[in-house]
């Protein structure tokens, strides 16, 4: 075992040695985080409001009425809104002028003007939108009556507020039978972005790190392992101990860098990691059979990035899986990645168990043991085919 661990360890070794691998290992998985978080959502708030006079005493009750309902509200002019709504930066303006504010000041009935943009979020937006204008104008009405009636501004407001502390809110529950609203509740454009990547690159790594095996057949490094007391087996056992050793840190990598950066949530974290040690290993064979199938670096490479790019594209590292049409949801069926981010999905989304995940981890487990027999099968014939 001391043998298979240092070879594993020079693998290693050798894949952090190469500076090509700087950007595509440490950097490139955190950008694609951001670029796909940014796209499904990258925070968890109910909208972002776009507010012209915020100053006034209208845009702030209206601010904090929407703050309360983690509606994300910044100050904006109306040219500003208009462009910011065209180009899918926010989700509704609310246009109030200085007329508009005017005539809150004066407790007049004011008509704001609320844009609603193309996004995804801006219909539940508008209706948070409607619900907050609705809430503010019941509570100008009973300051009305109140003063009205006779009693003093501060008077009336205070007595609102007891009001408020003394009567119960009412409950209301909202059940959401939205298949795709169910599928991403609880979690963030970041959650779905970095469990895709992780997928995506720690298969990339792996097979990245199959050009090193070839090297080290070209360079006779295995040849001169073999000449100490060293067997075939811990050879190829070092091998895809390597390989594996390699996809495991580049999933942890992105694991950990993504929770320090964005604050994406892995759900039951030994099941996640669990999760990746199991993909980790379907890489290392991937890797295997490229590394011992071809005798040129550059080859390897092309190949291991392009089939890494179709497997991740065909398994919903690039678009949600419960996004995909029925038949390209059954093909993703046949690819690992596709196992790997359901696996991901219930731990991350439904804080799942092993048990939960037991047939997904079924199948990657024997993706991994195919892919690892055949690539060692490979290997130890190559070890006699001269480069």
């Amino acid at each position: 075992m001391r043998a298979v661990g240092a070879i594993a360890g020079v693998e290693l070794r050798r894949f952090l040695r190469d500076r090509s691998n700087i950007f595509f290992t440490f950097i490139f998985p955190l950008l694609l985080v951001v670029v796909i978080g940014a796209q499904f959502g990258g925070g968890a708030s109910n909208g972002r409001v776009l507010l012209t006079e915020a100053q006034s005493s209208l845009g702030e009750d209206l601010q904090a009425t929407l703050t309360a309902a983690d509606v994300t509200v910044d100050a904006s002019t109306a040219d500003a809104a208009a462009e910011s709504l065209a180009r899918g930066r926010a989700d509704v303006a609310i246009v109030i002028t200085a007329e508009d504010a005017a005539a809150y000041d004066a407790g007049e009935p004011v008509r704001v003007e609320v844009i609603q943009a193309s996004t995804n979020g801006a219909q539940t937006a508008a209706q948070r939108v409607q619900t907050a204008l609705s809430e503010l104008a019941t509570t100008r009405a009973q300051l009305a009556a109140l003063t009205g009636a006779g009693a003093a501004p501060d008077v009336a407001t205070q007595a609102l507020e007891a009001a408020e502390e003394e009567v119960p809110p009412l409950q209301v529950d909202v059940v959401d039978v939205n298949e795709i609203s169910q599928a991403f509740a609880g979690v963030t454009g970041f959650d779905v972005g970095a469990a895709s990547q992780v997928l995506l690159f720690v298969f990339m790594a792996a097979l990245a790190g199959s050009g090193t095996l070839i090297d080290a057949r070209r360079n006779g490094v295995i040849a001169r392992t073999l000449a100490a007391p060293v067997g075939t087996g811990s050879v190829v056992a070092g091998q895809a101990l390597g390989r594996w050793t390699i996809a495991i840190f580049q999933g942890a990598y992105v694991m950990a860098g993504t929770s320090l950066l964005f604050g994406v949530t892995w759900g039951n974290l030994p099941v996640a990691l669990l999760v990746l040690a199991v993909f980790a290993a379907v890489a290392a064979g991937f890797a295997m059979v490229i590394g011992s199938l071809l005798d040129n670096e550059g080859a390897a490479t092309g190949l291991g990035v392009g089939l890494s790019l179709v497997l991740a594209a065909l398994g919903g590292c690039m678009f949600p899986q419960e996004l995909f049409p029925d038949a390209l949801r059954t093909v993703s069926s046949f690819t690992p990645h596709g196992w790997g981010y359901r696996a991901f999905a219930e731990v991350q989304r439904h804080d799942a168990g092993v048990a939960e995940i037991l047939p997904h981890l079924g199948v990657l487990a024997a993706f991994a043991l195919g892919a690892l027999l055949l690539g060692s099968l490979l290997l130890r014939r190559s070890l006699g085919r001269a480069i």
